[in-house]
């Protein structure tokens, strides 16, 4: 899934190009194809789909020119991830109706590559034989607020285990208890299921999404399939796949993990993966230079130098001539922001 805005790492990421299509750690490959590396030797290259927006149909082609165009999924607008996943849903199957499928975000980071394919192998293993919705916990290290959780009903074997409820993001104390009890995990938004599985999930719990693909099956695969899709998809409620299936289904699985996750939503999120000095900072890209500054986070572009004196909690990112210079503390009003750009000076 790659059609969102990240509207929360501005300048860096733009509606023109967002996130998911930059070099966000500075490592010389974007999150998009970080997160199709990840998946190597557990799925095929030939089995890469795409779901985004159709204005970034060029970035992905860029990015990942070996994704064959039939596998580059366009939609028209935002809907958020029920039936962005219904869409690739009803493609797969109609090719490979026992096919079983992973879904994951494209701005997603993952630490222990190797211990993720484990998982992977294990995950699609496990679907490929049982019809169980399964998805990821992430094993949690600290009282983290940002992340919604998932209750396990048992204890942590190794295996697939049941979902008790899924909880929303929590504030400090409750995710303090949560880290004490032993049986919450992250949800991570990571889903593995067979074709069976998933398509009677959506009929059971979302049935208005399931007949709009239905009303479109004999177009998939055609030359008439884009323009039926740019006129049926607004139909579509604008839904997660966590309220639409997951939270209604009878028979979900969790398999809680731990590979270094981060769902990279946030400058501070970035912060706690880059590398830091002796008083906390971080940067990407350019001529970096702190002098009495102490945990802040920098991107400039490269070829740009600057110092940062005297701050502390900040984030400084230039992207297209335009600057931020933003508390850490603040950064859930980047959007808000960015937003008065467009408004002229009084």
């Amino acid at each position: 899934m790659a059609g969102g805005v990240g509207s929360r790492f501005w300048p860096m990421s733009t509606p023109e190009c967002p996130k998911q299509f930059i070099d966000v750690l500075g490592v010389g490959k974007t999150l998009l194809q970080l997160t199709v590396d990840r998946f190597a030797g557990c799925v095929p290259q030939s089995n890469i789909w795409v779901v985004t927006s159709a204005s970034y149909f060029g970035n992905v082609k860029e990015q990942l020119p070996f994704v064959a165009d039939d596998h580059i999924l366009l939609e028209p607008c935002m809907r958020n991830t029920a039936p962005c996943i219904a869409y690739v849903t009803w493609k797969i199957r109609k090719l490979c109706p026992d096919a079983v499928m992973v879904v994951s975000a494209a701005d997603h980071i993952v630490v222990d590559t190797a211990e993720f394919k484990r998982v992977a192998k294990q995950s699609l293993d496990f679907v490929a034989h049982h019809n169980n919705i399964l998805t990821l916990g992430m094993i949690p290290n600290r009282p983290e607020t940002g992340y919604g959780y998932i209750k396990s009903v048992e204890k942590f074997d190794g295996n697939p285990i049941r979902i008790a409820e899924f909880k929303e993001k929590p504030d400090h104390d409750t995710a303090v208890k949560y880290i004490e009890e032993g049986n919450y995990y992250w949800n991570a938004g990571i889903f593995f299921w067979n074709m069976a599985t998933i398509t009677k999930a959506l009929r059971d719990n979302a049935p208005d999404i399931a007949d709009v693909f239905d009303s479109v099956n004999d177009d998939l695969f055609t030359t008439r399939e884009q323009e039926v899709i740019d006129r049926i998809y607004p139909n579509c409620r604008n839904i997660s796949i966590d309220y639409a299936v997951m939270e209604k289904a009878d028979d979900a699985l969790v398999l809680p993990a731990s590979f270094g996750w981060s769902d990279l939503g946030t400058w501070g999120s970035l912060h706690t993966q880059l590398n830091h000095d002796d008083c906390d900072n971080s940067f990407v890209g350019g001529e970096i230079r702190f002098i009495e500054s102490t945990n802040c986070i920098v991107r400039m572009p490269e070829g740009k130098s600057v110092v940062i004196q005297g701050l502390d909690g900040y984030i400084v990112a230039e992207n297209d001539n335009k600057l931020l210079i933003c508390r850490l503390e603040d950064e859930q009003r980047i959007k808000e922001f960015s937003s008065k750009l467009d408004k002229k000076p009084h």
